[in-house]
């Protein structure tokens, strides 16, 4: 798959949406164009799934999840592994751990008269993980978390570069000054978050500033108190990449306060494509973070695995789409396609 992604310049993770046939995925025609002309010309041999039944007999696969509650993403990543599964005959069963090993082994004990093909395990919040003994044994998917060692596949999003698509989407709108909100210290999402924003600055030739970037906490009150502090500058920004949307919720907030335009004064662009970003005034500009895609990816690498397609752990980054609304002064959406890291 990494051939035939560079011989049709797109990611990993697309060439496995495109091989494996995948109704869900948003991709071009031009793009499964390319990815099967590419795989035909280096002789890949093509593995049809459309009819392939579970490769274990009538097992199921275990979706565990940290937290359901407080965020969408779980409940997302949820529906993209049961749509998957779905796809090829397999149940998908749930269980929430809330980050407890006991309550994780017992999850499994619930599930013990089942036979179980694979578990995807997610967590919330992008982050490290310690393998629970009770699933270390087992064929296993980390989703939108890692482990230390990297002994298990990995589906993360791509939130370096959505951080730097995010930033060259304002620079290409004529911005100058972009400003940054980001989120937690400490998170992994902030992090590389901040890392795609320094990547586009770099490659477009202008020189990082620290004051343009401040702390946030993912919620609006940072959103505004910051926002008030970049406008606050003797070179105010003229762009606010804020690093999750309900930052810019507060970031609207204080921009209408201080009697600015969004967009013309200062345009503005999330992160997450929350459903309140469509009815912001403007609709807010964001990148959609993938989790629905990320679980079929789950789903996809565990029946891989079950099928004996894989040798080794891998680590795949699902590229984070892009949807342009008024807040950056164009009101297209842009769909972008799915990365490997």
């Amino acid at each position: 798959m990494m051939a035939v992604a560079a011989a049709a310049g797109v990611s990993q993770a697309t060439v496995s949406l495109v091989l494996s046939g995948s109704k869900g995925a948003r991709l071009t025609d031009e793009t499964r164009r390319r990815v099967l002309q590419a795989a035909q010309d280096l002789g890949y041999k093509f593995v049809r799934r459309g009819s392939r039944v579970d490769p274990g007999g009538q097992g199921a696969i275990i979706f565990m999840a940290d937290e359901i509650i407080t965020d969408p993403w779980m409940s997302l990543a949820f529906e993209g592994a049961r749509d998957k599964a779905l796809e090829v005959g397999i149940n998908m069963l749930m269980g929430v751990s809330h980050a407890d090993a006991e309550v994780e082994a017992n999850i499994l004990a619930g599930f013990d008269k089942v036979p179980i093909l694979g578990v995807v395990y997610g967590t919330i919040l992008t982050r490290l993980v310690q393998i629970p003994a009770a699933l270390a044994s087992r064929r296993m998917v980390l989703l939108n978390c890692y482990d230390e060692g990297r002994a298990h596949h990995s589906v993360l999003p791509g939130d370096v570069l959505g951080g730097r698509t995010a930033t060259e989407h304002l620079l290409k709108a004529g911005r100058k000054r972009v400003g940054f909100i980001n989120g937690q210290q400490g998170v992994d999402g902030a992090r590389d978050r901040l890392k795609g924003y320094k990547q586009a600055l770099a490659s477009n030739d202008i020189p990082f500033d620290a004051a343009l970037v401040r702390p946030g906490n993912w919620e609006p009150s940072a959103g505004y108190d910051m926002t008030l502090e970049l406008m606050a500058l003797t070179n105010p920004p003229d762009a606010i990449f804020c690093a999750n949307d309900m930052m810019a919720l507060g970031c609207y907030d204080a921009l209408r306060q201080l009697g600015l335009d969004v967009p013309r004064d200062v345009a503005v662009i999330g992160f997450d494509d929350r459903e309140i970003a469509q009815y912001m005034h403007p609709p807010l500009s964001t990148l959609v973070l993938p989790l629905y895609e990320m679980g079929r990816t789950a789903v996809e690498l565990i029946l891989d695995d079950a099928g004996g397609l894989h040798s080794s752990p891998s680590s795949i980054k699902v590229e984070c789409k892009l949807v342009e609304r008024e807040s950056t002064g164009s009101g297209n959406a842009v769909t972008s396609n799915a990365a490997a890291g």
